[in-house]
């Protein structure tokens, strides 16, 4: 085995390790944030198009993206996430086992999408200018991240548990995360990659940590009024959600 073929299987291996904490259907706050992600994209995507999907994690995302278009592929350097996947979306989703950096379709498509992916790979500009360079003459790019700033982190940096908002947190370990973005970090990464923001902003403001905001939906203390509600706000305010989102597009198209 070369060191190319040594790395790449040490990449997967870490992938594989990282399926046993990384089950987004277990969370009320992720499942949440991935149907506000979609509702968010939706006025950009039109019946009729191809799409991709860098990553599908347990197939949550998957099962959301696989109705809006008329086909999806979706790439995954775990067999273990993609087994799980395919047990919820349907049977006309293709899946390639393969790192993202390794993947070579040969087409194009319309909608690529990179939710909760860019934190997790080695170099992140890298992976944006590959999927530009799969994007068809008017495709679009859609991209979800944790935030840095969120009013959780914040909160959590005035009680002493982080010395930095872009600290890795023992959670972000756990979760195979290698960097935390903020809005000005991660356009800058867009802008390194050669794409151009149509759309960016926040996704559901949040108050608390993970735990705590699964919590409180799972009891009711914050019901669908609340929830839609912190939607809005991430929205209005978006240095201080969960998590950021953009759409971008090639700034040559």
């Amino acid at each position: 085995m070369n060191d190319s073929q040594s790395d790449s299987q040490s990449e997967m291996n870490l992938l594989d390790s990282v399926t046993k904490t990384y089950v987004t259907s277990d969370s009320p706050q992720d499942r949440l944030i991935k149907t506000l992600a979609v509702r968010a994209f939706s006025p950009f995507i039109h019946p009729g198009g191809s799409a991709l999907e860098f990553g599908c994690c347990d197939g949550f995302m998957t099962s959301l993206l696989a109705p809006l278009v008329s086909s999806l592929e979706v790439v995954d350097g775990s067999q273990v996430f993609i087994d799980m996947a395919k047990e919820r979306v349907p049977s006309k989703v293709e899946f390639t086992y393969s790192l993202f950096e390794e993947y070579e379709p040969a087409r194009t498509f319309d909608y690529i999408f990179a939710t909760f992916v860019l934190e997790h790979v080695n170099d992140a500009v890298g992976l944006l200018k590959k999927a530009g360079s799969l994007l068809s003459e008017k495709g679009l790019l859609f991209v979800v991240v944790p935030n840095a700033r969120a009013l959780s982190r914040q909160l959590a940096r005035h009680m002493g548990l982080l010395d930095s908002l872009y600290a890795l947190t023992p959670n972000d370990i756990n979760h195979g995360h290698r960097r935390v973005y903020d809005r000005t970090l991660l356009n800058l990464d867009m802008d390194r990659a050669g794409l151009v923001q149509v759309s960016q902003g926040g996704l559901l403001l949040k108050l608390l940590a993970d735990f705590q905001m699964d919590k409180m939906i799972e009891t009711g203390i914050l019901g669908d009024p609340q929830l839609e509600g912190l939607y809005k706000m991430g929205l209005e305010y978006p240095d201080l959600a969960g998590s950021l989102f953009s759409v971008c597009r090639n700034k040559a198209s």
